[in-house]
């Protein structure tokens, strides 16, 4: 895939879903169509990493014990506390949003790709996402979908992933912001990718000319 011609803008697309909805998925697939993949999750590692940019304020908002004995975020016990109290998770979340976008925009910045594609789990819980971005795209299943998936890939059991979902946005939430959207229930792998075949040839076509539009 060429770059986006000189001067044109390239077209920004905000990619997000729930839990087990594909979402990662769909951001490899576009990725392997020459989309730039900006992973706000990814971004989020790497600043919590020992030597990362938000340990020293983690450490001083929550104290040594959210410090890892390598010098890096203990990440289950801050899972844990994140869990059980939501104000510790606001707090948690006012340290690194202002780092990642940051970083977001350096990652963005430095890809002249005519479609960027911002991989942000919480772009509809966030609140700021949608004036960044020309598009919000969003990957949307069934919540038993979601669960059966969890469950399988990562092990947890049924109580724990429900209630990540229910700390995520609504399915309802994510698809009043979408301008458009990949249904990824009961579908094979080669039945996703023409959705994003479909989609992938508006964008290309809008990022390619610096259009801003699908």
């Amino acid at each position: 895939m060429s770059a986006a011609a000189p001067g044109a803008r390239a077209l920004r697309i905000g990619l997000t879903g729930g839990i087990g909805s594909g979402k990662s998925t769909v951001a490899g697939l576009l990725a392997a169509r020459g989309a730039a993949i900006i992973d706000s999750d990814a971004i989020a590692r790497r600043l919590t990493l020992p030597g990362g940019a938000a340990i020293a304020a983690i450490r001083a908002e929550f104290g040594p014990d959210m410090i890892d004995a390598q010098g890096g975020l203990d990440r289950e016990r801050m899972r844990a506390v994140a869990f059980a109290d939501p104000p510790a998770k606001r707090r948690l979340e006012a340290i690194l949003h202002p780092l990642i976008g940051v970083e977001t925009e350096q990652e963005a910045s430095a890809s002249d790709a005519p479609v960027k594609v911002f991989d942000v789990p919480l772009l509809v819980e966030s609140g700021r996402w949608r004036e960044r971005v020309d598009r919000v795209l969003v990957v949307d299943c069934s919540e038993q979908t979601q669960q059966d998936r969890v469950v399988r890939r990562a092990g947890w059991s049924v109580d724990t992933v429900r209630a990540v979902i229910a700390q995520q946005a609504s399915r309802t939430a994510r698809l009043a912001v979408a301008d458009a959207v990949i249904r990824n229930d009961g579908i094979t792998l080669d039945e996703l990718a023409m959705q994003v075949d479909t989609l992938w040839s508006h964008w290309y076509a809008a990022g390619a000319a610096g259009s801003g539009t699908l």
